[in-house]
């Protein structure tokens, strides 16, 4: 029997984390984050609830990721820490989680190792034929995983575009080789179901960037995603062949060129690149830069740069700014704030939604037909998507010749079994999402949440107060302060008769009520936030501290 156990990455975009077990033995595609939505407050990043991987670690046979996006390897330090198994990744996917390690301060016991499309690799019951796939970031592969089931495919995050820049394509006739063997089940991409033909090849960016080059009468600036090596290799030729010099600034994104430059997936020319620091020894029209921030990250470079906080760049009157990447949902209001403070500093701005300067990584509707077409599979799986995504995507397949009855449309938990090459959905394992809030892993619930929520939107309002512990009088209080709920001054008379609210509360239980200062802290809440939204319509967070002295 074969069991596929998606822990994230269906019904969102991220989280991305499948398990594989057969035979007794288990191993895991992939370990992503997601980032927090609007009302995840303070909360850093999201990943999978990975307990059924410890539950089950002494059959884990190691963690195969397909690239170095973070919603593929973003979580994989907090599954390390628990579970010592080898990793499995190419040479750039590696060596950006080499770099997550070390930010972490751990190394993987069991190692990293290095796998090939020319190589495959056994895993106790699987055997991994790795495929070459095209996406925004270098040296992706799609897996052809052979169990004593059947073959499953995964194409990983893909697309089947044209004019891949730096030949960076994916091997659909591999993927096609697979449909002739006999594919049990194929495991999609489902992120651009929703739009419609294939997506535009690179050389159509490279046009519309080397033409904003060439006009720009000042700096360029070009903000983009750290891992998109092509479109950095892109920018520096671009660069180059107008005499610009090149400038790399963010911490990100120059780990991700020093990695690329060692396994030779950057080439700069010598000479061509410039530190930071040096920037002021030029004049404005030979520079471009290239930084981090275009989902507008509040500490990214070009957060710095666009608020004046950024060290060495200085926005002004002539500068080009270029957001090379898709607006991510989610973070529409952060990109807009950040464009909205470049216009205000004198630069003209170009982004996605008002000319050619960035290409999805993902297929399109189209290209997505294609991969069913060419892999013929008998069993289709949507993952990679929020839900309309993988229900469009099943549709798209029932049109391919799939019938309904061989979709297995699977939510986060739900188990995918295969017995005697025949699927289905049958039963769950516990999954969900686990909240980072700085060193703090799972903390942080809906409770904080609400009350982060509350503290938000209506502030607080904290209460003070003391008692003498033999007689039970009070000896010190009531003190009132408020955050972020009134001015004090002007509507003072609010909190003075708070003071009466407080006190008829501490008169209605006498010093002999058993657990006097508990029942009076849950009063004291009750009490405060009716008379607040009585007298002003408002329900501030009510802090009791009480204490006997």
């Amino acid at each position: 029997m074969l069991r596929l156990i998606p822990l994230g990455g269906l019904g969102e975009i991220g989280l991305n984390m499948t398990i594989f077990e057969c035979a007794g033995a288990m191993m895991v595609v992939d370990a992503g984050l997601m980032f927090p939505e609007d009302h995840m407050l303070g909360v850093d990043f999201v990943i999978p609830d990975m307990s059924y991987v410890r539950l089950n670690k002494q059959r884990l046979l190691g963690v195969v990721l397909t690239h170095a996006h973070e919603d593929h390897i973003g979580a994989l330090p907090f599954l390390l820490r628990d579970v010592h198994v080898p990793v499995f990744g190419t040479p750039f996917t590696l060596g950006m989680v080499r770099q997550k390690l070390e930010e972490f301060e751990m190394a993987t016991p069991a190692g990293l190792h290095v796998v090939s499309a020319e190589q495959p690799l056994r895993l106790g019951p699987f055997t991994i034929d790795f495929i070459r796939v095209g996406h925004s970031v270098v040296d992706g592969v799609g897996l052809a995983v052979h169990t004593p089931e059947g073959l499953v495919v995964h194409t990983g995050d893909f697309k089947l575009s044209p004019g891949a820049f730096g030949g960076m394509s994916t091997d659909i006739d591999k993927f096609a080789r697979c449909g002739e063997q006999g594919v049990l089940a194929l495991m999609s991409d489902s992120t651009n179901i929703e739009r419609t033909g294939a997506t535009l090849p690179e050389t159509r960016i490279e046009e519309t960037l080397s033409r904003t080059v060439a006009e720009s009468p000042g700096r360029i600036i070009v903000a983009l995603f750290a891992s998109n090596i092509a479109r950095i290799q892109m920018m520096a030729d671009i660069g180059r062949k107008a005499g610009r010099k090149v400038v790399i600034s963010g911490r990100n994104i120059e780990a991700s060129v020093e990695i690329a430059k060692t396994l030779g997936y950057l080439r700069l020319a010598p000479g061509s690149d410039v530190s930071i620091d040096l920037v002021q020894d030029f004049p404005d029209d030979k520079v471009l830069i290239i930084t981090t921030g275009s989902q507008g990250e509040p500490m990214s470079a070009l957060a710095r740069m666009a608020t004046g906080a950024h060290k060495q760049i200085k926005i002004k009157k002539g500068d080009t700014v270029v957001l090379s990447s898709k607006f991510i949902p989610g973070n529409e209001r952060a990109i807009t704030r950040i464009i909205d403070n470049l216009y205000r500093r004198g630069a003209e701005v170009v982004y996605e939604k008002i000319a050619d300067v960035h290409v999805s990584g993902h297929a399109f509707r189209d290209e997505l037909r294609q991969m069913i077409d060419a892999t013929r599979p008998r069993y289709f799986i949507p993952v990679h998507g929020e839900y309309r995504h993988l229900v469009l995507h099943s549709r798209l397949a029932q049109e391919a010749g799939i019938g309904p009855e061989n979709i297995l449309l699977a939510e986060n938990g739900q188990v995918i079994e295969f017995e005697n090459r025949v699927g289905r959905l049958h039963g769950s394992v516990e999954t969900g999402r686990v909240l980072i809030d700085g060193k703090g892993v799972g903390d942080v619930g809906r409770a904080v949440l609400n009350e982060r929520r509350m503290l938000s939107e209506e502030g607080f309002v904290a209460v003070t107060l003391a008692f003498d512990e033999a007689t039970g009088i009070i000896v010190y209080g009531p003190e009132i302060v408020s955050r972020g709920f009134v001015f004090e001054n002007e509507t003072g008379y609010l909190l003075q008769d708070a003071h009466c609210v407080v006190l008829e509360v501490v008169e209605e239980l006498p010093p002999e009520t058993p657990h006097r200062i508990d029942r009076i802290r849950s009063r004291l809440q009750v009490a405060l936030r009716q008379y607040f939204f009585f007298t002003i319509g408002r329900r501030p967070f009510i802090l009791p501290f009480i204490m006997e002295v």
